[in-house]
């Protein structure tokens, strides 16, 4: 793979299996990362490569599902934010609608930011976000081609302007982005308490999002997986970002997350959420999933 960019990075693609895209590089390493023993093996990768970034498989038997999701979508590009929650129970396809629609929103030229809490991290703030920005970064790291006008390097100096010095913080969070950056970015040593420290990164997270979709001209989707794991202060920055969107009109921000039935109290971060989003202009779409009957299996 690393042989094959150097090939195309030169001017020297090798025939059919050199890369014409930077969403087939992508792909590729999303697959390494997700199904390492195929490439133990002789296997068409070709036949593969329709995984895509997380958004493996077909769906089958939720189309009116899927145009549900594509429609808020389209309202959210219009300008403004809007949220769509998926619930279903266990096995009931709620990831798989939203890995395809993934592929819907690449294939329009959207970036996609996706990531998935873990239970055993409930504890961990930002886990699943940290993950999502942390791979999407990685995937410009590995499209960099030490060119300084190449992408990584645009969104890194982008960063630096908007965010001056304490873009170190989120640097903290997203180990790759401190790649990204480089060594001039210095540490700041701040005495701070736990809920500023918070605070503080809802707020720098919420502008990595507006300098990623103002660096690349497109939209920006967030997919978070198994909601109901979900941390307190993780469901805060999706707040963050969907009140910013709505109230700047000229951002484009969508949030698209799955959990599992009854697995949301009213205790629970997304209840409170989904309360706050109530209240104000973001537009709010609820999809329930149920499991499939044999005639719809069948048809």
């Amino acid at each position: 793979l690393v042989a094959n960019m150097l090939d195309c990075a030169n001017g020297n693609p090798s025939g059919e299996d050199s890369y014409h895209k930077m969403s087939e590089v992508r792909d590729d390493l999303q697959l390494m990362l997700d199904k390492p023993a195929i490439y133990l093996y002789d296997q068409d990768i070709g036949r593969l490569s329709i995984t895509g970034l997380q958004f493996g498989g077909t769906v089958f038997g939720r189309n009116a599902e899927l145009s549900t999701v594509k429609d808020a979508y389209r309202r959210s590009v219009s300008g403004g934010s809007e949220l769509v929650i998926i619930s279903g129970a266990s096995g009931s396809g709620k990831s798989l609608l939203g890995y395809e629609f993934g592929k819907h929103v690449s294939a329009g030229g959207g970036i996609v930011l996706s990531g998935k809490f873990d239970q055993l991290q409930q504890g961990t703030p930002f886990s699943a976000l940290a993950s999502a920005f942390n791979v999407y970064c990685g995937t410009l790291l590995l499209l960099e081609n030490s060119d300084p006008s190449s992408i990584a390097g645009e969104l890194a100096s982008n960063l630096r302007s908007s965010l001056g010095r304490d873009v170190h913080h989120l640097t903290k969070l997203i180990p790759n982005l401190a790649i990204i950056l480089g060594p001039a970015t210095s540490p700041i040593n701040r005495n701070e308490d736990c809920d500023n420290a918070q605070k503080r990164l809802q707020y720098l997270l919420c502008q990595f999002v507006d300098v990623i979709s103002s660096t690349f001209s497109a939209p920006v989707t967030l997919f978070l997986d198994d909601l109901q794991w979900a941390d307190a202060a993780s469901i805060e920055a999706v707040n963050h970002l969907l009140t910013a969107a709505s109230l700047a009109h000229d951002e484009r921000f969508f949030f698209l997350g799955c959990c599992r039935k009854g697995e949301i109290n009213e205790g629970h971060p997304v209840r409170k959420l989904l309360k706050n989003v109530e209240r104000s202009s973001v537009g709010c779409t609820n999809i329930k999933l149920d499991l499939m009957d044999e005639h719809t299996i069948n048809t």
